[in-house]
C-alpha cells in the first residue's frame, strides 16, 4: 500500500512550524530536517509528532536529499515551513495516490507532480496575494527522485513523466520588512559566492542598473505586481534592492580577489 512522507526543511521557525505541520497531517509520516535552529523549532516539531533530524548546512539540495534518505514511504511531498497545503490540494494528492494504488498491475503514468503555488507578500489576506502563480515539482515517487541540484535555488532530478495536481500550495513569504532584510543579508552572500565561483563577468557600474531594472520589471510588470497596489510596488522595489545587494557583494569579492581566491 502506497504511503506518503512529508519532508519539511526548517530553521528558526518556532512561530509558524506548527501550522505548516498541521497542513501536512494527512501524510503517513512527517520528516523535519532542521538546519541549525537556535529557538524552539525542534521542540515544537517533536511535540507535534514529527520525526526530527538535524543537518547544519546552507545547501538546500543536501537538506532535501537528507530528508529523502530519512523518508520511509513510497511517495515524498516537500513543503517549506512558510507554506501551507490547502484542503483541495491534500484531497487531490490522496486521490492520485489512491488511484495509483488501485492500478498497480498497470504501468504508472506519473513519477512526480507539479503543484501550483500562490505567493502572499507582507500579509496573508486576499489583498496580499501575488498575481503570478508558480508551478513547482514537489510530490515524487521516491524511487524516481534521483536527487537535487543547486545549492540555493535547487531543482529535482526526476526519472519519469510529471503530472499536475489540483488545489494550491500557499506560500506566506516576506511576512514583514525585518525578515525580508534579514533574508537578503543571509542569502545574498551565498548568491554572490555562487556567481563568483562560476567566474561571473567583472561587475562594472552599468551592470548594476541593468540587473536592478530587470529584476524590478520582472516582478512589477511580467508577474503583474502592479495589480496589487502598494504591496506590489514595495515587493518589486525590494526585489531590485535584493538584486543590488547580491551584485554589490559580488563586486566586493571581485575586488578582493586575493582574499576569496582559495
Amino acid at each position: 500500500m502506497s504511503k506518503i512522507s512529508a519532508i519539511v526543511i526548517t530553521k528558526n521557525q518556532e512561530n509558524i512550524i506548527a501550522d505548516c505541520l498541521d497542513s501536512v497531517s494527512f501524510c503517513d509520516e512527517i520528516i523535519v530536517v532542521d538546519s541549525g535552529s537556535e529557538d524552539r523549532t525542534v521542540e515544537v516539531a517533536k511535540r507535534i509528532g514529527a520525526k526530527v533530524f538535524q543537518l547544519k548546512t546552507s545547501d538546500f539540495s543536501k537538506l532535501r536529499e537528507f530528508g529523502l534518505d530519512k523518508a520511509t514511504n513510497d511517495w515524498v511531498l516537500y513543503v517549506d515551513t512558510d507554506e501551507r497545503v490547502t484542503a483541495d490540494l491534500a484531497a487531490d494528492i490522496k486521490y492520485q495516490i489512491a488511484s495509483i494504488r488501485q492500478a498497480q498491475d498497470r504501468n504508472i503514468k506519473y513519477s512526480a507532480y507539479r503543484i501550483q503555488r500562490k505567493n502572499f507578500y507582507l500579509g496573508t489576506s486576499a489583498k496580499n496575494e501575488w498575481p503570478y502563480i508558480e508551478k513547482l515539482e514537489r510530490l515524487f515517487r521516491k524511487e524516481s527522485l534521483k536527487g537535487w541540484k543547486g545549492e540555493l535555488h535547487e531543482s529535482p532530478i526526476i526519472h519519469g513523466q510529471i503530472g499536475e495536481l489540483d488545489g494550491y500550495l500557499l506560500h506566506y513569504t516576506h511576512r514583514d520588512l525585518t525578515s525580508m532584510l534579514e533574508k537578503t543579508i543571509e542569502w545574498s552572500k551565498i548568491e554572490a559566492e555562487l556567481r563568483y565561483k562560476s567566474n561571473h563577468p567583472k561587475m562594472t557600474w552599468w551592470r548594476f542598473p541593468r540587473v536592478m531594472l530587470t529584476s524590478f520589471f520582472n516582478s512589477y510588470l511580467r508577474q503583474g505586481g502592479w495589480k496589487v497596489g502598494t504591496v506590489g510596488l514595495i515587493e518589486s522595489i525590494y526585489q531590485s534592492f535584493s538584486t543590488f545587494i547580491t551584485y554589490a557583494r559580488l563586486w566586493e569579492m571581485q575586488n578582493k580577489k586575493g582574499e576569496y581566491n582559495k
